[in-house]
């Protein structure tokens, strides 16, 4: 590997946003390794790609320190450098407040926040080295609440917040510390709304544009952040979400 080639982790990259993030980057000329829990996607990933000399892929849990740790060394014993992590891997439970167990709630704080500290914390001294980008994955739902949603929305919520926090700090050490905010996008996890007429109907109703994202488009967003186009954009919590975001909350009175 050269000294101006670029490298990345993704994390939750076996599927969906992370996937398409590292196919782009793949694309961008950047070396990748992916980290996720289901050996079988990671496979199928690195099959599809079959670029062994620019993709890696390494199986873990981002809740799991240990399990982190690991994926740093591979990273860096595999590419000799990090410039870029995101941060998408991601779990979604929804239920009232009454329904939602504490283990579901500890669940999605243990990935959703806890685990993008576990990468960040870890990652960070060999980000420093480059002047290396984060970009986290937070949601539309990290900007405002929803119905039925309140574990997911507080852990966007955190997420969003700890991005900024974190730009502050790594600033002026080198370093850019970003989020995209997507709304509804066709991904696996999502695809009990995505396959439902009823559900994609209401969501239509809100969203300018009148549909989900793909995984690409985020993606895109993603790879623009950490790109030196964007070297002048820190702690920004990004919104792509076809303009859910731009509305009051009013309903269209006007047809």
């Amino acid at each position: 590997m050269s000294n101006t080639e670029k490298s990345a982790i993704v994390t939750g990259g076996g599927s969906g946003m992370g996937a398409a993030t590292a196919r782009k980057l793949l694309e961008n000329g950047w070396s990748v390794t992916i980290f996720g829990r289901t050996k079988a996607k990671l496979d199928k990933f690195l099959a599809d790609i079959g670029q062994p000399d620019k993709i890696h892929a390494v199986q873990g849990d981002v809740s799991q320190r240990d399990d982190v740790q690991n994926l740093i060394n591979s990273h860096i014993a595999k590419f000799g450098r990090l410039d870029g992590l995101v941060n998408s891997a991601g779990v979604a439970i929804g239920g009232s407040i009454s329904e939602v167990t504490l283990d579901d709630w500890k669940q999605v704080m243990s990935i959703n926040v806890e685990g993008v500290f576990n990468t960040i914390s870890l990652a960070v001294e060999h980000l420093k080295k480059v002047g290396g980008s984060i970009v986290n994955v937070s949601s539309v739902s990290g900007l405002g609440g929803d119905w039925g949603f309140s574990p997911y929305n507080a852990s966007k919520g955190a997420l969003s917040n700890f991005t900024r926090a974190l730009a502050l700090e790594l600033g002026n050490q080198g370093m850019r510390v970003n989020a995209v905010a997507p709304s509804l996008t066709d991904t696996d996890m999502t695809s009990f709304l995505t396959e439902s007429d009823e559900m994609m109907a209401l969501f239509k109703s809100r969203n300018p544009i009148g549909r989900a994202a793909r995984p690409d488009e985020i993606a895109s967003a993603i790879i623009f952040l950490l790109s030196d186009d964007a070297s002048f954009i820190n702690g920004v919590d990004l919104p792509v979400d076809g303009g859910i975001s731009a509305s009051n909350g009013q309903p269209n009175f006007f047809g």
